[in-house]
C-alpha cells in the first residue's frame, strides 16, 4: 500500500480540469490559477474552462486564440483545453472538430444541465461515443449516480480507445452535488486494475485555493492500493503517451512573457531590485 508520503510526492505533478472566470461560475483568472499551481509545486497545469452549451459559460472564440498565451507561466507549463458537453446519447459534443483540432487536449463530462440522464444503456453509449472521438483525451468525473452507467463496458472501452479516466477530487469533497461518487469509484478503480485503464486525478477547480488539490483523491487511491502506473500524474513521460501535444509543450522555450519573477518573489521585490541595481550602475 502506497504511504501517503509517497502518494503527494508522486501525484501532484500536474492538474488538467480547471476552470476560470470564464466558465461563468468560476472565480479566479488563468494567471490567479497558475501562480496558485506554481507555489504548490506542480510542473504542468491545464485550462478546462466549460464549453459554451453550459450555462454562463464563453462562446466558442474564446477557445480559438490561445496561440497568443504563453506556455510556461510562473514555472508551470501550460496546456490550455476545454470540459465539453456530451450533448446527446450518440456521444455528440459542444465544439466543432475544427475547434478542437487546435485545443492541447480535451475533457468529455456529463452534465445535467446539458442533458438529461437515461437509462444505465444510454448513459454509457454516451460516454462511448465521446471515447470514439479522436480529439477527446479523458472522460470527467465519470462517477455520478444521477447519471448510472455499466462501469465494466466504460472502462473496457476506455483501454481499447487508449483514453484516460478521471477521478475527481471535488466528487469526493463531501460538499460535492454528485451522488456516491465514492463508492463508484471504487467500483471503478476495481475495473480499471482488472483491465489495465489509466487514469487521471484532477481538481476540477473553480478558484485557485483547490488549484492541484488532489487530497481527497489520495487517500482513496491509498484506501484501494490501486496500481502507481496506472496513474498518469506521477510521470510527465506517462502522460505524454495520452495526450500527443503535451511533449511539445513541456519541450518549448520559455519567452519574455513567462512570469517567472512571481516564481523566486514578488514582483514588488523583483523591482526593488532592479531599481538597485540601476542606481549601482549610474554611480
Amino acid at each position: 500500500m502506497f504511504a501517503r508520503k509517497d502518494l503527494l510526492s508522486m501525484i501532484d505533478l500536474l492538474d488538467l480540469h480547471t476552470h476560470t472566470t470564464a466558465s461563468g461560475h468560476a472565480y479566479n483568472s488563468l494567471y490567479e490559477m497558475v501562480h496558485s499551481a506554481s507555489a504548490k509545486g506542480l510542473s504542468l497545469f491545464g485550462c478546462s474552462d466549460h464549453a459554451p452549451a453550459m450555462p454562463g459559460s464563453c462562446h466558442s472564440f474564446h477557445f480559438i486564440n490561445f496561440k497568443v498565451l504563453p506556455r510556461t507561466l510562473y514555472g508551470v507549463r501550460l496546456m490550455m483545453g476545454a470540459e465539453l458537453n456530451i450533448m446527446d446519447y450518440d456521444g455528440t459534443v459542444d465544439l466543432e472538430q475544427s475547434v478542437l483540432e487546435p485545443l492541447d487536449y480535451a475533457i468529455a463530462s456529463l452534465h445535467q444541465p446539458c442533458i438529461h440522464s437515461g437509462t444505465a444503456l444510454q448513459n454509457t453509449s454516451a460516454y462511448l461515443g465521446a471515447l470514439k472521438n479522436p480529439l477527446i483525451h479523458i472522460i470527467g468525473h465519470p462517477d455520478d449516480s444521477r447519471f448510472p452507467i455499466d462501469y465494466d463496458t466504460l472502462v473496457a472501452a476506455a483501454g481499447e480507445h487508449h483514453k484516460l479516466l478521471e477521478v475527481n477530487n471535488s466528487s469526493l469533497n463531501p460538499l460535492s452535488f454528485r451522488v456516491g461518487a465514492r463508492d463508484n469509484y471504487i467500483k471503478m478503480l476495481e475495473l480499471c486494475r482488472h483491465y489495465g485503464t489509466s487514469i487521471i486525478i484532477n481538481s476540477d477547480a473553480h478558484c485557485e485555493a483547490d488549484a492541484g488539490n488532489h487530497a481527497f483523491a489520495h487517500a482513496l487511491l491509498e484506501e484501494v492500493n490501486f496500481p502507481r502506473e496506472l496513474i498518469v500524474n506521477t510521470s510527465l513521460d506517462r502522460l505524454c503517451c495520452f495526450l500527443p501535444k503535451a511533449a511539445a509543450i513541456l519541450a518549448q522555450q520559455e519567452d519574455e512573457r513567462c512570469g517567472h519573477l512571481y516564481r523566486s518573489g514578488t514582483v514588488q521585490e523583483e523591482t526593488v531590485q532592479e531599481g538597485n541595481a540601476s542606481e549601482g550602475n549610474e554611480s
